[in-house]
């Protein structure tokens, strides 16, 4: 089964350096779960900042710079896994460095026939 495991936090939360340890320590993690076949994709995503929030409501689009929530902590990346269950899920969300400092939530897939790359 397929999860996302979203990564929340603060950013600020971590200094330039602890943010350079971070991604080696996430790029280690995304080599041992392709080495056990469970890694599909990871990212972390640019700052708030760069946002584009976007809604239709009746037929018309409404663009809003930012994210779509104000909240302490922000969306700040993802992994995407294919483990067999929501136990072996949290036990690679535990190993998330930014765990240390921030949320990871993990959402399972809806599994859709007929989408490119099934």
């Amino acid at each position: 089964m397929k999860y996302m495991l979203l990564v929340y936090m603060d950013e600020q939360a971590m200094t330039d350096a602890e943010r350079s340890a971070c991604y080696v320590e996430s790029a280690q993690l995304c080599h041992d779960l392709q080495h056990n076949g469970q890694f599909v994709a990871a990212n972390p995503l640019q700052s708030v900042a760069s946002a584009t929030s976007l809604r239709v409501r009746d037929s018309k689009r409404t663009v809003i710079d930012g994210p779509f929530a104000e909240t302490r902590e922000q969306l700040g990346g993802f992994f995407l896994i294919d483990v067999r269950d929501l136990d072996e899920a949290m036990r690679v969300a535990e190993r998330i460095p930014a765990a240390k400092k921030g949320t990871i939530e993990i959402r399972p897939l809806f599994e859709i026939p007929g989408l490119p790359g099934e």
